[in-house]
């Protein structure tokens, strides 16, 4: 048994590669966690895919058992978050089940925009923040400009931030000792009924569902018959461990403690993040607060190339979405690519890593359509409707007006590349609300249509700043916009894996550059292939892709010129006929390069 004032629990948060998982390295390593002969760099970073892109995913806790120089041991509970804004969702939920944070700035890069959003959901969970300075082994590193700018940025007082180099391992006796002495005790009664917040959960193909839950009040044990508040079912107690990184099975669970258990959970939809656990004799009054559903940004479809692995897919994805919370499903079928599911992201790192993740841990060949986002259909008898798919639109003459939604997108830049950032914002129809100055960079609020957005925006803006721009978004409202439905014609028959919504001013630009690539992909058949885009009946953009042909007039030699003439005009008649009632074949890659969202 733990007494409270010896818990502390907290999580690091900071902008993509400050070095958050370099710091959690550093603390589980010096406090003797794990032996030095097992010891890996980003060791909470348990996914290859996390290992290869060197980002972090998925919030993965530890518990740290440090003895602090006034002689008491302490017990930590680290939860290390991710940077990217796609996972803010993860950031949020690992948010409620600590009390401080762990704010690290990069010494010689200073406050980004992931930094911003972080730092408000951090103050949003009402934690107590301490700042770090990491990197300042680094020539370029400016301690006392960055301190500056935490308090002018963020208005938060960094005259005590810490200074430290994660890698070399530089001051990381001084954060222990500030996670001790500034960071808060957490609260609860242990007399009280069982309440507990489930945290996070996976499968595992050992174990089944693995959940993990911070105690609030009261105590969980071996063996206990425990229940969960939102979807009714109980179950008993199986095992009992907490996480250093590998589990180490305990008795029992008190409060303020963060650990996990198995229950023979056999259903994936059982086990809702932010769901109250609770005693199945003696419940708590009143479940917690849980989590607000994440929004998806994005939508696509995820199709398998081998219909036949279409169940595989349904398994996959449903233990992939107890894993991950802000991932939704739902099914449809496509005329071109079979059954499959229509998926929400929160945005388009958040839809490859996903992707990746179902065709590396389930072994999966899946095609994903173009990514859109959800636009609001006003009909002219008062119904509001929600559009995901292109391909549903119904005929424009029952709609009223179309609603898009809009975000509200924070780039930091410095002052070198402001131009070329105003312009990019300005041709993706964005209306400045705001530009400010912190030392020689530029802070630009934008209003972005989020279709605009989720096309290739974080690459442009990359590349016309030299990789130094951060951008941070939130969902602003939707707005009336003059948008339409632009559709591909095949051989004069529509291809709805292929429609997109567009801005009117785009569509033609859009639309040309989808049947260029289209004659490209398409191999030519015995007929000629007209290829067109079009709004409505209107055709905005045409390629014809040509036939093959015999060479029928090879036995001609000399004579009459009516001859060869006679029998070029024989073929002509058989190619009309052939078009008539020829089918095109689209090749599955075909469909794949049109749909690629690089286009």
């Amino acid at each position: 048994m733990t007494q409270l004032s010896l818990i502390r629990n907290f999580s690091i948060v900071a902008h993509i590669d400050h070095g958050k998982s370099t710091l959690a390295d550093r603390l589980i390593q010096s406090t003797g966690t794990v032996k030095d002969r097992d010891m890996k760099a980003q060791l909470l970073d348990s996914m290859d895919i996390e290992r290869e892109r060197g980002i972090t995913i998925k919030a993965n806790t530890v518990r740290i058992e440090y003895k602090a120089q006034d002689g008491q041991t302490y017990i930590l509970n680290l939860i290390d978050t991710p940077g990217h804004v796609d996972f803010g969702y993860e950031v949020s939920r690992s948010m409620r089940a600590v009390e401080g944070s762990l704010l690290v700035v990069d010494a010689s890069q200073g406050v980004e925009a992931q930094t911003l959003a972080n730092v408000y959901q951090a103050l949003d969970a009402g934690h107590e923040i301490v700042p770090v300075l990491n990197k300042i082994d680094l020539p370029a590193a400016e301690p006392e400009r960055i301190r500056q700018q935490i308090e002018d940025v963020i208005g938060l007082d960094a005259s005590h931030a810490i200074l430290i180099s994660a890698k070399s391992g530089l001051g990381i006796p001084d954060v222990l000792e500030a996670i001790i002495h500034r960071l808060p005790a957490p609260k609860g009664d242990r007399d009280a009924p069982l309440k507990a917040m489930l945290v996070d959960s996976w499968y595992d193909a050992y174990l089944g569902v693995v959940v993990m839950v911070r105690i609030m009040d009261g105590v969980m044990k071996k063996g206990d018959r425990i229940r969960m508040m939102q979807t009714n079912a109980a179950y008993g107690i199986e095992k009992l461990a907490v996480l250093k990184p590998q589990m180490v099975d305990i008795d029992e669970l008190g409060p303020g403690e963060i650990g996990i258990f198995t229950a023979q959970i056999k259903q994936v939809r059982n086990t809702r993040v932010g769901d109250t656990v609770t005693h199945e004799r003696r419940p708590c009054a009143t479940p917690l607060p849980g989590f607000k559903p994440a929004q998806p940004v994005v939508f696509c479809g995820l199709f398998p190339v081998d219909a036949a692995q279409f169940e595989d897919l349904r398994d996959a994805i449903e233990k992939l979405s107890l894993n991950d919370a802000s991932f939704s499903t739902e099914m449809e079928t496509s005329a071109a690519l079979g059954f499959g599911f229509r998926c929400g992201f929160l945005g388009l790192l958040h839809l490859e890593v996903i992707r990746d993740r179902l065709e590396r841990e389930y072994n999966l060949e899946l095609i994903t359509t173009a990514p859109s986002v959800v636009f609001k259909l006003y009909m002219k008898d008062g119904e509001v409707r929600d559009l995901h798919n292109p391909a549903d639109m119904p005929d424009l003459t029952f709609v009223d007006h179309i609603e898009e939604p809009r975000i509200k997108a924070t780039i930091l830049v410095p002052d070198a590349y402001l131009g070329d950032i105003l312009k990019l914002c300005q041709d993706r129809r964005g209306l400045q609300l705001d530009l400010s100055y912190a030392g020689n960079r530029a802070m630009v609020v934008y209003d972005l249509p989020l279709a605009e957005v989720v096309f290739d925006f974080y690459d442009r803006l990359k590349s016309v700043s030299q990789g130094y721009a951060s951008f941070d978004y939130q969902l602003a409202d939707y707005r009336e916009d003059f948008l339409v439905k632009m559709s591909i014609l095949v051989n004069e028959e529509p291809v709805d894996a292929l429609s997109m919504m567009v801005h009117r001013d785009r569509a033609e630009a859009r639309g040309r550059a989808m049947v260029e690539k289209l004659k490209e992909l398409i191999p030519r058949h015995m007929f000629k292939i007209p290829i067109q885009a079009a709004i409505g009946s209107r055709v905005i953009a045409r390629e014809t892709l040509s036939a093959m042909r015999k060479d029928v007039t090879a036995k001609c030699y000399g004579g009459d010129a009516s001859r060869k003439r006679k029998l070029l005009d024989k073929q002509k008649e058989g190619k009309k006929r052939m078009r008539q009632f020829g089918k095109v074949e689209i090749p599955q890659e075909a469909f794949i390069s049109a749909l690629k969202m690089d286009s």
